[in-house]
């Protein structure tokens, strides 16, 4: 096994547009091209050092509070109080978990990992979205308990608390929003936040309520719209990751549309086997297969599709396989499919629909 290292000094790879070669499964024949990659919008290492200092901010502040509230609540017998501690401690746990995901990401791509941890973001995501949802199941539960028999609270307590709260929430809340919110990893700790900010919000509220009406249930009902606002945000950080995973498009960016712009570019006859999914938040990539009219100049083709892709949808990280139309007389590959049938000899499992230009199903 000592003869299997690997001296990527020694290899000098070649990563521009004409290094790379049509490859998946079922692809043969003549490839021109697996096109330039634009890394150069991948590299976030600056920012990625700001972000984490922003987030390690945010994140002291809230364990100060955090402690003394759990104390507070208690004594006051809070619901609103004690809720929004719980919550909080989910905010650490999530911004500590945001900071190990961005650590993982940031390691570069090798062995069987081609794309990096990136996804470890995502991953991080995905747990803060799920225990927004289950600890708002809890709190939920706990609200309608206190709203059939309500306990003394302490109004003064819940008050002057909530008052602080919301003053180290704006202030964790500024930090993070300096942070790149466009990472759903960091989106996802935000959330978590910005949900308690409001959460202490609606607990002064409740606290002024129940100081000068005596109306104890105020204290539940708070909760409950703190546990309406978790809800909303868990569901749309576990929607948005799932999507990531699941190897959706872009939320914005409509496949078949895509595929039938590029198809009116000139010397493109067919587009199949088309893929648009994101590596990570913000970082979509493209496959496809492109058929061009014998004698076109399948890089120039491949460089204007490439041009189209940055300029009108952002997709910088596209690989194109490029062939001429019959120039394979011995392959099935290369030839233009039979509208409803597909070409078993192509691949045994169609990815899609196929596109050429003028009216055709998708």
């Amino acid at each position: 096994m000592a003869g299997h290292e690997h001296s990527h000094d020694d290899h000098a790879h070649d990563h521009g547009p004409e290094a790379h070669s049509g490859h998946g499964p079922g692809r043969t024949g003549h490839s021109h091209g697996h096109g330039g990659h634009g890394h150069g919008g991948h590299s976030h290492g600056v920012a990625a050092d700001a972000d984490r200092r922003w987030l390690v901010s945010a994140l002291a502040l809230i364990v100060v509070f955090m402690a003394g509230e759990v104390v507070v609540g208690f004594a006051a017998q809070s619901l609103a109080l004690i809720s929004d501690a719980a919550h909080m401690l989910t905010d650490a746990a999530s911004i500590v978990l945001a900071l190990v995901a961005m650590r993982l990401a940031a390691r570069p791509a090798r062995g069987g990992y081609t794309y990096g941890l990136k996804r470890a973001e995502i991953l991080s995501a995905q747990a803060n979205g799920v225990t927004l949802l289950v600890l708002s199941a809890w709190l939920g539960y706990e609200a309608v308990t206190r709203l059939v028999q309500p306990p003394e609270v302490t109004g003064s307590l819940v008050l002057i608390t909530a008052l602080v709260g919301i003053v180290v929430n704006l202030a964790a809340t500024w930090c993070m929003s300096k942070a790149n919110r466009s990472s759903l990893n960091v989106e996802g700790a935000f959330q978590h936040v910005l949900t308690d900010l409001y959460a202490f919000v609606a607990t002064a509220i409740a606290g002024l309520i129940v100081l000068t009406t005596g109306f104890v249930r105020a204290d539940a009902i708070a909760s409950l719209i703190v546990v309406a606002l978790m809800l909303k945000a868990g569901i749309g950080l576990v929607r948005d990751s799932g999507r990531i995973f699941l190897e959706a498009a872009p939320a914005g960016i409509d496949p078949d549309a895509v595929a039938d712009r590029l198809v009116t570019e000139p010397l493109v006859e067919e587009i199949h086997d088309l893929h648009i999914w994101e590596i990570t938040s913000g970082q979509p990539a493209l496959s496809a297969h492109i058929l061009v009219t014998p004698g076109g100049d399948c890089h120039a083709v491949r460089r204007e599709l490439q041009r189209r892709l940055a300029g009108e949808y952002g997709i910088t990280h596209s690989t194109l396989q490029v062939d001429h139309v019959g120039e394979d007389e011995a392959g099935a590959l290369l030839q233009i499919s039979v509208p409803g049938e597909p070409s078993a000899e192509h691949c045994a499992d169609a990815h899609g629909p196929v596109h050429r230009a003028g009216p055709h199903e998708h």
